[in-house]
């Protein structure tokens, strides 16, 4: 089998075979966190899907640079920070922090650059610059702005005309623009705001700026894939898009455009403005992190996902029944079993491969776990050790050995005085405390669920 990669490409809306502009230097960014709160499920979907993929394009090519950004001055960093009393600097950093731990537990492998957006003001000012000097840009009262009617092919990324876009937006309201529609390059910090030096006074840059700054330094002014979540569409990588293409004076900005859907709980979208977030941080004491990234990973990534518990219980149960055939091994995988990574990131069809050759391992040789094991490593499953995974179930489980013990002779004791209604009150105990009995040969044995 060749190894063909297609991939759903925003800017045409059809699935498209990925032509790299150059085959021995792969180019993707992704955009990052806003290191303003606490990241939550619905910001663990891309960071899973973009590490499957940078695993499937270093499966094919030899070199792959993945560039993730991290937003470290944002207006919603700055009004965070002032509800929580605290400076700017110690929220990102515990936040950036509290990212990769989070990034760690889902086994994702780190990106090849994590550029922070303070440390290339210097580089977005040069952009806005040259945006000026072109004509695409505007200074008005220490502010700049992107004109957009200057960039004809705007919107293209969303399928929209300029003026539906419009309508079905929030657009920032301001009397120093030209247009309603321009957005801002940079703007004038208040005296307690982050601020830099710049020939239009001290201030911060527009947000969509950093990405086309960090882009053309660790990429260059055209790249292969750009990636993030389906609310980035529209302002944000339409505004990327615009912005690049006019100051490095390209048709292109990056060729292939994916974006993930929503994850959502009751068919509603994640978000803190809903109330109804789940921080990752939370489940890390309570289920392993590959229970959570199979999850992220069940649905195909163009679809949402809704979250709920037996989700998670239906892919705890799953890695549970996988450990059954454990074997670490590296062994070569072939193409044909990768086929359904290499046609669009399509998991939920990996993931069936995995059962069927999860089958044939359960009743093969110590060849067929090793193929299984190293099906599974591929995407981030099985790499911790049995042991290491049945310390998560005790965990889980919330009792100790001594006590499960100590359950086991009441309920053995209950049995023997025909008390069978007490005997199934401490088997229900148990099993909510994440333990499975099994009355077979004369005695009963136990295992964490």
């Amino acid at each position: 089998m060749n190894k063909d990669i297609f991939l759903t490409n925003n800017l045409s809306n059809k699935k498209e075979k990925f032509v790299p502009i150059d085959e021995n230097n792969i180019g993707m960014y992704v955009c990052g966190p806003t290191v303003y709160d606490d990241p939550h499920i619905g910001n663990a979907r891309p960071i899973v899907i973009f590490d499957i993929l940078f695993k499937v394009l270093k499966k094919v090519f030899s070199n792959v640079t993945y560039v993730r950004n991290i937003t470290d001055v944002d207006d919603k960093i700055i009004k965070s920070a002032n509800e929580k009393n605290i400076s700017i600097s110690d929220l990102t950093e515990n936040v950036i922090k509290i990212f990769n731990e989070d990034c760690s537990y889902l086994n994702c492998e780190n990106p090849s650059q994590q550029p922070k957006a303070t440390e290339h003001i210097n580089l977005m000012i040069e952009m806005i610059s040259r945006l000026i000097k072109k004509g695409f840009a505007y200074e008005n009262n220490k502010h700049v702005y992107f004109e957009v009617k200057k960039f004809e092919d705007y919107g293209k990324l969303s399928n929209k005309r300029l003026e539906d876009l419009i309508a079905g937006s929030r657009i920032e309201v301001s009397d120093n623009k030209k247009s309603s529609e321009d957005f801002v390059l940079w703007k004038p910090s208040l005296e307690s705001e982050p601020s830099w030096d710049s020939p239009w006074g001290k201030g911060r840059p527009g947000w969509h700026l950093e990405c086309s700054a960090m882009s053309k330094k660790f990429l260059g002014n055209e790249f292969d894939i750009h990636g993030g979540g389906i609310d980035l569409i529209f302002p944000h990588h339409e505004n990327e898009i615009a912005q690049s293409r006019c100051a490095n004076d390209t048709k292109v900005f990056a060729n292939y455009w994916l974006h993930n859907a929503f994850i959502t709980m009751s068919n509603e979208k994640m978000a803190k403005s809903q109330g109804n977030i789940l921080k990752i941080k939370d489940f890390r004491d309570k289920v392993s992190g590959q229970v959570l990234r199979l999850a992220l990973i069940s649905a195909h990534y163009k679809q949402p996902l809704d979250w709920n518990d037996k989700l998670l219980t239906d892919c705890q149960n799953t890695i549970d029944k996988w450990y059954n055939v454990y074997l670490p091994s590296n062994k070569d995988l072939d193409d044909e079993l990768l086929k359904p990574l290499y046609d669009d990131i399509n998991t939920p069809g990996y993931i069936a491969n995995l059962h069927q050759l999860y089958d044939k391992a359960n009743k093969g040789s110590d060849e067929d776990k090793q193929i299984f094991n190293s099906a599974c490593n591929f995407i981030g499953l099985l790499q911790e050790t049995k042991e290491e995974w049945l310390d998560h179930k005790k965990i889980k489980a919330d009792i100790t050995e001594d006590e499960i013990k100590n359950k086991i002779d009441l309920r053995n004791k209950a049995r023997a005085d025909k008390d069978y209604k007490e005997a199934d009150n401490i088997r229900d105990y148990l099993l909510d405390k994440g333990v499975l009995i099994e009355d077979k040969d004369g005695k009963t044995i136990w295992k964490f669920k």
